[in-house]
């Protein structure tokens, strides 16, 4: 039985979106980890500097302790927030991004504000097609 044509067909490279792009499977895992809510809060929030983990978690809104930490390890990890640990009483841990962190802060706030911009334009389409039936 021989294969289809589409089924043999090579994938064609046209850009980093497609799937016959060399990186693409590198670009859908770095846009998975900073394409996350969470993770574009917390850069979001870096962007005036360090900040303690209680900062960070009562400036973003709904995210829990455990995924707080789950997301700043992944961003740490990275290498897009670097985690500073000061040897006081208490203890005070800070989170900043890095350099490379920093690139993203255009990108991402951008992203925010179009949401920003854009949110009852997508409230209203949502509830518009909601209605359709």
């Amino acid at each position: 039985m021989a294969a289809s044509p589409a089924a043999s067909a090579v994938l064609e490279d046209k850009g980093p979106c497609s799937a016959g792009h060399h990186g693409s499977d590198m670009i859908r895992d770095v846009l998975s980890r900073v394409g996350d809510k969470w993770s574009l809060l917390i850069i979001g929030s870096l962007r005036d500097g360090p900040l303690r983990f209680t900062v960070l978690q009562r400036n973003i809104a709904g995210i829990s302790h455990r995924m707080l930490t789950h997301t700043l390890r992944n961003l740490e990890r990275d290498g897009l927030v670097s985690r500073t640990s000061y040897p006081e009483i208490p203890p005070r841990v800070e989170y900043e991004a890095t350099e490379l962190g920093r690139t993203l802060f255009e990108p991402v706030l951008g992203l925010v504000n179009w949401a920003a911009d854009h949110h009852d334009d997508i409230l209203a389409s949502r509830e518009a097609y909601d209605d359709r039936d």
